[in-house]
């Protein structure tokens, strides 16, 4: 089976992904780093020190998938993780 690739994200599994977060409506989750290691319908939890639980909607993540660095927005990865690998992506352009 082939790696996933860095724009395979949405369809990917979060759980245990190095993220960042670097655009959020709480100020002070911006820059929280670390491993993920849980994620909800609304929110991921992102692990270094002690965990921290990040809203999805008002969040830009940058997550690192086989030495790529990938920028996502929260608004994309909002759903049950579960229906989000299945879910098929409309393009817009």
């Amino acid at each position: 089976m082939a790696a996933p690739r860095a724009h395979e994200i949405l369809h990917h599994e979060l759980i245990g992904l190095e993220a960042e977060v670097l655009e959020d409506s709480n100020p002070s989750n911006v820059g929280v780093r670390g491993t993920v290691v849980d994620e909800s319908l609304n929110t991921v939890v992102i692990g270094d020190d002690r965990a921290r639980r990040v809203a999805k909607k008002d969040a830009v993540f940058k997550f690192t998938l086989n030495g790529e660095v990938v920028k996502v927005e929260g608004r994309a990865l909002q759903g049950r993780p579960e229906d989000r690998v299945k879910k098929t992506i409309k393009r817009r352009w």
